[in-house]
């Protein structure tokens, strides 16, 4: 943990040099042809440079271009208690990456569900016999807060290695009220701590609670519990900004989903929703009519949903479709999600890793961009605006994170290739080369 003294003495400046390439991602939300459009800026000669002051972005392009923008504000990129400076060694500057989509915080682990995978059981069957979420539920309500803490920040520090920055988090293995507080009060702990900068979602609706599942009414009445119990207490703790839901065929119905969501809303809880993973459920539908953030999974959306979410990007109000390949690769799924499809209607898309302990034990960010290259049929660059700018706009930070301009978050990665297209060429490498938070250096190669 950094003192405050020690914080005191860093420099407040950053200069990045000697890049052969920045994806910049300027311009804001991309979709349709423009989420392969990544604001590249390259030199032959690895002369470009990315100047940072007081935690934001001042300037990008060519060498003598960013120090002479820096002379004008009166900085002399030369003075070493002004500025930090890191060698990108020809390497290729990105943002920082965005995980819009984590299970961070739990407690235990499933590796048993493979072997009965293996014999053919799938999610729902795992599901319906107590175990899937329900087994992370009973870890997870029997861990303490510094347990919680504990987990998350081993594997926060596996997101940092592999280029992520801001990571969506959500509660939802508590399925009680003590529980759930108890899950966002670790993420917002971790949050406090940093370097790398949560954003909490309120899951309660993530299945029905085991106390509740032998009613005969027990759907109903466990979304009672969400709606009347969990979703105040929530509010009132402060830490959740969303309220997410698992809408699905054998969870939650849309009209059951809409309940949660809107009494999150009415309680300042943003909505955001898992939609149509495994069979149309209604859900991309809901998405878009209740102006979601975004609508995640998607890997089978009808083509009505796909529908409802091309007018909503049209007339201005995106829902932006959060893919998440790392859950069809560890499940051994046919459907990766309908990416091309989803572009080619002008619908955003973003990418993340889904982590959790039971369907995506993936922290790697980096190894999601090669899925969506390989499995999924996007570009380099398409895939890089999934987990930066499109991703920023999922979670609503899209004004602020996301991209290299001036005045925005500096929030960067150094990577050790020539280029964007070879940073999903290497596959799940660990091609950082440093990692930048808010203008300072928060990661290095060979700095453990």
């Amino acid at each position: 943990m950094t003192t405050p003294a020690a914080t005191a003495s860093i420099p407040a400046g950053l200069l990045v040099e000697g890049a052969r390439e920045v994806v910049t991602m300027a311009g804001g939300l991309r979709r349709g042809s423009s989420q392969d459009d990544g604001g590249v800026v390259s030199s032959s000669v690895s002369d470009l440079a990315v100047a940072c002051w007081e935690g934001r972005v001042v300037a990008c392009g060519p060498r003598d271009e960013v120090a002479g923008r820096l002379a004008s504000e009166g900085l002399d990129p030369g003075d070493p208690a002004r500025f930090v400076r890191i060698d990108a060694a020809g390497g290729t500057v990105t943002p920082g990456l965005i995980d819009p989509h984590t299970h961070l915080v739990f407690a235990g682990s499933r590796e048993g569900e493979i072997t009965l995978r293996r014999h053919g059981a799938g999610y729902l069957e795992i599901l319906a016999a107590g175990g899937g979420i329900l087994s992370t539920v009973r870890a997870t309500r029997a861990a303490s807060v510094d347990e919680l803490v504990e987990c998350g920040r081993r594997w926060l520090g596996e997101m940092l290695r592999h280029g992520a920055t801001t990571v969506e988090a959500k509660s939802g293995y508590g399925l009680e009220r003590d529980a759930e507080l108890r899950q966002l009060e670790a993420i917002g702990r971790l949050d406090a701590e940093g370097p790398v900068e949560l954003v909490p979602t309120f899951l309660g609706a993530h299945a029905v609670a085991p106390e509740f599942r032998d009613r005969a009414d027990a759907v109903d009445a466990y979304v009672r519990d969400v709606v009347e119990v969990q979703l105040p207490a929530v509010a009132q703790q402060g830490i959740a900004r969303f309220c997410d839901v698992f809408c699905e065929e054998g969870v939650f119905t849309a009209e059951q989903s809409r309940r949660v969501l809107e009494a999150g809303a009415r309680l300042g809880l943003a909505p955001r929703l898992h939609a149509d993973e495994l069979r149309p459920s209604g859900g991309a539908e809901l998405a878009a009519e209740l102006g979601a953030a975004s609508a995640d999974h998607l890997g089978v959306p009808s083509p009505e949903g796909i529908d409802a979410l091309a007018r909503a990007a049209d007339a201005g109000s995106p829902v932006v479709a959060t893919l998440l390949p790392a859950t069809s690769l560890f499940l051994k799924g046919e459907e990766y999600g309908p990416a091309r499809r989803l572009i080619d209607r002008g619908i955003p898309v973003a990418l993340g890793t889904d982590f959790n302990p039971g369907t995506s034990p993936a922290p790697n960010l980096q190894l999601v961009l090669s899925l969506a290259v390989l499995r999924m049929g996007l570009t380099a660059t398409e895939a890089l605006a999934g987990v930066t700018i499109n991703a920023a706009h999922a979670l609503r930070l899209g004004d602020t994170h996301g991209a290299i301009e001036p005045g925005r978050q500096a929030d960067l990665v150094v990577w050790d290739v020539p280029t964007v297209e070879q940073i999903p060429y290497w596959l799940g490498a660990g091609l950082a080369r440093a990692v930048v938070k808010r203008g300072r250096v928060v990661w290095q190669a060979g700095r453990d």
